[in-house]
């Protein structure tokens, strides 16, 4: 019972901590939002999300597994989204320097309006926005080709 309140605390103070953080930096340069997104090979996009991406890691999570019951990694290319499925792979891309990694979902959240997606902080590192803590960002959903019944005529 003792450790609810750590928790609590733990994670509010992560993320006052990311709030207070990206509230003082500066917006980016605008000329990232006007970038083209390219193909992922053997994917296609399914749906376009616009908003602000957040990062977390362990010790904001408690150190618990992920909604979807895998140990929550700093370093996995893994996110939470609120509503799409577990295992859905998407493309974060980050519009103020137009960087973008693909991620697995594998959590749920974020729970803060306007936030559309939680990264790991290894994924923030690669998007390049640890120190602001939010960044504007899309999110592309990606759903692989399926190449079962494509024909092999002549």
């Amino acid at each position: 019972m003792k450790k609810l309140p750590t928790l609590f605390l733990t994670t509010t103070l992560c993320l006052l901590s990311a709030d207070f953080t990206a509230a003082n930096q500066s917006s980016g340069d605008s000329k990232a939002e006007n970038r083209t997104t390219t193909p992922v090979p053997g994917h296609e996009v399914t749906k376009t999300l616009h908003g602000e991406a957040s990062w977390y890691e362990i010790k904001c999570n408690g150190g618990t597994h992920t909604a979807s019951g895998i140990p929550l990694r700093d370093y996995a290319m893994t996110a939470a989204h609120k509503t799409l499925p577990m295992g859905t792979m998407v493309r974060v891309t980050n519009l103020t320097n137009g960087k973008s990694v693909i991620l697995k979902i594998t959590d749920r959240g974020p729970y803060i309006k306007g936030r559309i997606i939680d990264v790991t902080k290894g994924a923030a590192q690669k998007l390049d926005f640890i120190n602001r803590g939010i960044v504007k960002c899309t999110v592309e959903v990606l759903k692989k080709h399926d190449t079962s019944t494509a024909s092999n005529e002549e």
